[in-house]
């Protein structure tokens, strides 16, 4: 009996073990190599807007009420004005050239009229929009500075489900925020998305890291955080990027021609499911409807 009780402990322990012999992956000589590379990057927009025509006076100018109320309901002549304000935003890009070129989201750089590049050291660089592509969401930036640090890139051909990724970037205008999570699938296509096979992770992402890089282990960038699925504004674990070789290639034909072309095959394919396929009288639903 009791040699029986200690096989049962030995083939219980023994798993336990070496599940206690498993390391989680360290993060911190990563981020600490690559953070210098991911920058901050805020915009403004200038908007001017007319104001209802306010209500009139109720005092006479030789009231004594009347330099009172003034000062808390100021007159607007002719019944209106234009008020100038500015829209601000903020999100995240990296570094790919010592010489300032930048890569973020079209959408954090989309209609500004300054945008602004803060560096891990504090400098702050005003930055040129080279150019953008809504339909990837990438956009390329410049800045006037040299001996930049840069990022290594990798593709995603060898990225694997289940992998581990780490983010970096500036959710809610907290710089240089580090975030680690796994690849949940590849080639994911979302609906109103049809140029971009995104990523999707579990990767914590928030407004602000918009447009930051997505790391694999060997600290390579292999996508673009660039959106996030969520029913109440804010992270629930579905995160997407954008490849970085589809990002590369908008980059290389914004720097070569300002702007970017396609071709069009002239066809419309959908993806196969169990109802096509049973209607076209095939024996499972692999290929597309072209």
């Amino acid at each position: 009996m009791k040699r029986l009780l200690a096989l049962i402990s030995f083939l219980v322990v023994i798993p336990f073990a070496h599940a206690q012999g498993q390391v989680l992956p360290d993060f911190s000589e990563l981020a600490e190599k690559q953070g210098p590379a991911v920058v901050n990057i805020s915009t403004t927009q200038a908007a001017r807007a007319g104001s209802n025509q306010m209500m009139p006076f109720p005092f006479d100018e030789n009231d004594p009420e009347f330099e009172f109320f003034k000062r808390f309901i100021p007159r607007q002549p002719g019944g209106g004005s234009l008020r100038e304000f500015e829209n601000k935003s903020l999100g995240s890009g990296f570094i790919i050239s010592n010489d300032g070129y930048i890569l973020t989201n079209a959408h954090v750089v989309d209609g500004a009229d300054e945008v602004t590049v803060r560096l891990t050291d504090k400098r702050e660089f005003k930055a040129r929009i080279i150019g953008a592509d809504k339909r990837t969401d990438v956009a390329l930036i410049k800045i006037e500075a040299g001996g930049l640090p840069v990022v290594k890139l990798d593709d995603v051909s060898q990225l694997k489900d289940g992998e581990w990724v780490l983010a970096i970037g500036s959710p809610f205008g907290f710089d240089i925020s580090v975030t680690a999570g796994i690849v949940s699938a590849k080639g994911r296509s979302l609906p109103q998305e049809n140029y971009v096979p995104f990523i999707q992770t579990d990767v914590a992402v928030n407004p602000g890291n918009s447009g930051g890089p997505l790391f694999n282990l060997n600290g390579e960038v292999i996508g673009i955080n660039s959106q996030i699925y969520s029913r109440s504004g804010g992270y629930q674990g579905l995160s997407f990027a954008i490849p970085i070789e589809v990002a590369m290639n908008i980059e290389k034909q914004i720097a070569t021609n300002g702007k970017v072309q396609r071709g069009k095959l002239g066809v419309v394919i959908q993806e196969m499911n169990q109802s096509l396929a049973d209607s076209f009288g095939l024996p499972k639903p692999t290929g597309v409807l072209i």
